[in-house]
Parts: C-alpha cells; structure tokens; sequence
C-alpha cells in the first residue's frame, strides 16, 4: 500500500488534533465495570470517529478499520492484559501509552486514560497517532500495523496478518490496490 507521508503522517497535525480533542472532553471521571458489547448507537459513533480520524484518507480510514476489527473494543472497554496493562476503548489502546499521551498532551494520566476508555474519537486519535508514529519511525506500513500491537517482531508479523485479513473481508479483495485507494 502506497501512502504519502509528507501530507499523512504530519505528527505536529496529530499532536494538536489530538490535545484539542483532549480539551473538549467533558468526561473527567472514572466509572464503574462496564458491559461487554458494544451499546445500540455505539458502532455509528465509533465509525464517525475513524472518518473524522483518517482525515479524508481512504488508505488511513482502512487502515483503522483493520485495527478496530482485530481490536473488537466498545466505548468503556477494559480488558486486562497478562503482562498487568489494560487495553482500552474501541481501538483497545494499550494502557503503556497512556503516559505518552499525557505528556504529549499536558493532561494527567488519569484524565487520558479515561478518555481512552470512554471518548470514541479520542480513542480513534490515539489509534490514528500511534500507527502514524509507527509509519514514521519505520517506513513500512506493515510494520507500522505490527507495531500498533507489539515491538516484537514475530507478533508483529500475525497481527498485520490478521489486520489486512480484516481489511480485505470488510472492504473487498482489492483493498490493497491503487485503485481502491
């Protein structure tokens, strides 16, 4: 898949779209437990977010959608890892990125990870920042899948390898040609 990084991959762009949707959140506290599926309405707020993220980018919006349909999250999702992090949201952010973020945003932590949980479109920014920030520091979209779930190589490989299985069931066997872009 051919992507253009000189007008995609902007990080300064993500970095202020992302502290503005950090801003107006209004929620600020932490709930209890919640549901394990996806509320009525929650799918049609999660898909405007991954539009309003990819940013009119055929390719970008494609590409969240592999990565929320392998993530499989809802709104308020958290679901604990082995290693002791939490994955959150529809796009199952990785509680290890939550420090990231707030310093990136200048937001407490906690104020983020709630966000994380609970704010479809902060989720989907977050989703959005940290596959381009994997774009940018390895030139290879695969990878950047990869690296959206694991810095480990092999775990890398079969989650892109699911990612673009996603891809293809949703959007059709040439999702990964020019064409379809």
């Amino acid at each position: 898949m051919s992507v253009d990084r000189s007008r995609c991959a902007r990080l300064p762009i993500a970095r202020r779209m992302l502290a503005g949707i950090a801003i107006l959140s209004a929620a600020l506290t932490s709930t209890p437990a919640v549901a394990k599926r996806a509320a009525p309405g929650e799918a049609a707020e999660i898909a405007r977010c991954i539009r309003i993220a990819a940013r009119g980018h055929s390719w970008l919006e494609k590409t969240l959608w592999g990565l929320r349909e392998q993530e499989a999250g809802w709104i308020g999702a958290q679901i604990a890892n082995t290693n002791g992090t939490h994955d959150l949201g529809p796009l199952q952010i990785n509680t290890w990125w939550v420090p990231r973020v707030a310093r990136l945003i200048n937001r407490p932590e906690h104020q983020v990870r709630h966000w994380l949980r609970y704010d479809a479109c902060f989720n989907a920014e977050a989703a959005r920042w940290i596959f381009l920030s994997g774009l940018e520091s390895t030139d290879d979209y695969w990878k950047a899948v990869g690296v959206y779930h694991s810095p480990t190589a092999w775990r890398q490989r079969t989650y892109a390898a699911k990612v673009a299985t996603h891809m293809r069931a949703k959007f059709g066997p040439d999702v990964f040609t020019a064409r379809s872009r």
